[in-house]
């Protein structure tokens, strides 16, 4: 997490945070249920919440700078 956020992408942060819950949803709900599944898409939820807050903070200090 050295990088700079400005080269976050907030569209495919996005994205890929919606996709993860669909799946986390689908893993839970097959028979019989993908444990595995639901922690890696549990575990890509949680980065992308965090590069979206990183995106966030980033922005708003950015407003607060001009």
């Amino acid at each position: 997490m050295k990088k700079s956020p400005e080269i976050i992408s907030g569209r495919m942060t996005f994205a890929l945070s919606c996709y993860s819950l669909l799946f986390m949803r689908f893993a839970y709900k097959v028979q019989p249920r993908n444990w595995l599944l639901f922690a890696c898409h549990l575990t890509n939820e949680s980065a992308q919440l965090i590069q979206g807050s990183r995106l966030i903070k980033y922005n708003l200090e950015k407003k607060k700078q001009s």
